[in-house]
Parts: structure tokens; C-alpha cells; sequence
């Protein structure tokens, strides 16, 4: 551990009911459970979007950069067809899924990082397809119980492992340090490359004749998806699990990320951070899914600690007040605590109802 404290919001738990104490002591529990977060050193890192790194003025340069990436978005999270597919054989007997493998359209600096690991769950050989984005560090092994209750329903499953995990993992990392992370710039390529590979994904779903697509996410795989549905409009539905507005916001606050926050909070200010990572925020292409009949399905934890509350409905109502197809449901759960039962029953039964009517 890298000798942080938590303190949460609510400092008296005597204003608490018994079940959200409960829940919030478990989620700080899981948060200690974890002991490889390093505290990296904060790096502009402009290089990796087409900057200088001895940039003399990196703030001036931020802030011209992204009125020209929103301004070209499209341009900037476009993704042709990989052009070395290979769907490799079953692994575990096969109850693993087969792996699809292919280059990544954004090239990092590590090679193991730039080709992409995605598992597959076939259900039927045409029919509903999703892909499923985990949350950040999820193990090789994470949300398969998800892939297969998704097959039961009759949906195909594409499972993307996101950039720098498991198998891409960069040498020297033990996490995905660089999807989040203390370098501004290499944080907003690693997410940029998080949505290409998304859309490469879908562009093989398809040729497979796959048409009705959907995106299932998880926390930071969930503004990964909510990004590459309003830029690709063959998405028909996105069921997203655990949502915020700004992604530096969720960084700043949250109590998985305060080992990222130690490095960033000296350089930058929460204005600045929220400023720069707007590119990679769900907030500013939300009006893209007015009138293009998509549909939103969001999953939140009332007592979240990872994923403040007050940013979910702050999404809600704004995406409400935009008349976009929204179906929400909040559990008095937190970001870990989401996978347990009783909470990952109801979770799990409406994502699935909403997904099979949403491509049917």
C-alpha cells in the first residue's frame, strides 16, 4: 500500500442506517485488500497526443488541444477494421470462450499493450451481440459469470480485456497504471485507445453477421462505452454499471483513485484536471444520443465510495433533461459490494431483461 487513508464523506456513522455502515466498512475492506498501488510521479506526458514532451508551456497547449479534439471527435475516435483478426481456439475445455486477438488502431509505447485480447461467448451464430469493458485492473478471469448469464438469454458475448490489463499489461506493472494514472497525456491515449479497440470489437461482431450490438461496462468501462455509443451509431443499446459526469472527478474523489490524486493534486488543479480529461468524460457527447433511438440502461450504488453518488444523478438528470432513452436502477450498494448477492441478482436481472428487449 502506498500508506494512504480513506476518510469517508460521512465522518459520523451515527447518521447512517445499519446497511449503508455495513456496506461502507466492506467497501474500505475491499480497498485494503489491494497492496501494489504506487503513487507514479505526475508527467504532462503531451507526446502521446501529438505534443512535445519538452512542451514549455503544457497548459496552454492542453487547453488549445481539447477544443480541437471535441471539435473533431469523430476524427479522433475512429476506428477501421482491424485487418489480422484471429479467433483462437477454446481455452479450459472451452469454458473459457475462444480469444480474439488483433492489433490495437492506437499504438502505445508497449508492444505487449498494442494487441488486443478479447474472449468470446457465442450463443447463437447471428442474432443480439454485446461487448462487455470491465472495470479498471479486472483479472483475465473477471465477469465471466456475466458473459455466460448473457448467453443464457441468447447473447453473444465479445469480452475486451481494456488496455494495459492481464495480457497487455506493461512491463515493470503489476495494474493497469496507465489507463488511470498520474500522466495526463498517456491517460488520454490509453482511453482513446480503450474506445478503438471497442469499435474494432464491434467491426468483427459484424463481420461475423452480428447487426443488433450492444455495449455492456463497468465502471471506467462504462465511460469507455457511453464514448464509443455516441460515436458509433450500429450500438443500438448501452447497459452500463456504475456511472459519473467528468472522469477527473470521479479520480479526485474516489476511494480507489487517491493514489492517483496524491501525484496529480500538487501539479494541477481540480478546474485544470477537469479541463484537460474532458476529451475522455461522457459529458461532453451526451447530446449525441438525442433522437438516434439508442437506449441507456445505468446500474448505481447509492453508498458508492468509488463512483460518488451525486455524479450519477447528476448524469441522470442531464441526460433526462435531453430527452435520451435512460432506464436507471439504484441499489443500496457500493462499487464492490454491486457483484454480491443479494444486490448482483437484481442487477443482473434487469441488465439482462433490458439488453434481450433493447436487441431484439
Amino acid at each position: 500500500m502506498t500508506g494512504l487513508t480513506y476518510t469517508p464523506i460521512f465522518d459520523s456513522l451515527q447518521i447512517m442506517s445499519w446497511l449503508e455502515q455495513r456496506i461502507r466498512r466492506y467497501e474500505h475492506t475491499r480497498w485494503t485488500t489491494d497492496d501494489n498501488r504506487r503513487v507514479f510521479p505526475f508527467e504532462w506526458g503531451l507526446e502521446h497526443i501529438g505534443g512535445s514532451r519538452d512542451e514549455p508551456d503544457p497548459r496552454r497547449f492542453l487547453n488549445a488541444w481539447v477544443d480541437q479534439t471535441l471539435a473533431r471527435s469523430d476524427d479522433w475516435f475512429a476506428a477501421a477494421p482491424a485487418e489480422d483478426y484471429v479467433l483462437h481456439p477454446a481455452e479450459n475445455g472451452g469454458s473459457g470462450g475462444r480469444v480474439l486477438t488483433f492489433t490495437s488502431q492506437i499504438q502505445s509505447p508497449w508492444p505487449e499493450n498494442n494487441r488486443v485480447h478479447a474472449r468470446f461467448f457465442r450463443a447463437c451464430a447471428s442474432g443480439p451481440a454485446v461487448v462487455v469493458l470491465p472495470n479498471w485492473n479486472a483479472k483475465w478471469d473477471g465477469q465471466l459469470n456475466l458473459c455466460r448469464w448473457l448467453n443464457a438469454l441468447g447473447i453473444t458475448v465479445l469480452r475486451l480485456s481494456l488496455p494495459y490489463h492481464d495480457r497487455r499489461v506493461a512491463p515493470g506493472h503489476q495494474r493497469a497504471d496507465q489507463l488511470v494514472g498520474a500522466n495526463v497525456g498517456l491517460t488520454l491515449q490509453a482511453t482513446r485507445q480503450a474506445v478503438a479497440d471497442t469499435r474494432r470489437c464491434l467491426r468483427w461482431l459484424e463481420q461475423q453477421g452480428y447487426t443488433r450490438l450492444g455495449l455492456v461496462g463497468t465502471s471506467i468501462g462504462s465511460a469507455i462505452g457511453s464514448i464509443a455509443m455516441a460515436h458509433d451509431r450500429s450500438v443500438r443499446a448501452g447497459a452500463f454499471l456504475h456511472v459519473s459526469t467528468y472522469f477527473s472527478d470521479v479520480v479526485r474523489t474516489g476511494m480507489t483513485t487517491m493514489h492517483v490524486w496524491e501525484s496529480l493534486r500538487t501539479k494541477v488543479t481540480e478546474n485544470e484536471l477537469r479541463r484537460f480529461w474532458t476529451p475522455i468524460s461522457p459529458v461532453p457527447y451526451v447530446d449525441r444520443l438525442r433522437e438516434t433511438g439508442q437506449r441507456l440502461l445505468m446500474v448505481s450504488g447509492r453508498y458508492d465510495p468509488t463512483f460518488l453518488y451525486e455524479f450519477t444523478e447528476e448524469m441522470v438528470v442531464s441526460l433526462r433533461e435531453k430527452g435520451i432513452r435512460l432506464e436507471t436502477l439504484t441499489l443500496p450498494c457500493g462499487h464492490y459490494s454491486l457483484e454480491l448477492a443479494p444486490f448482483a441478482i437484481p442487477a443482473g436481472l434487469r441488465l439482462g431483461l433490458f439488453l434481450f428487449e433493447a436487441l431484439a
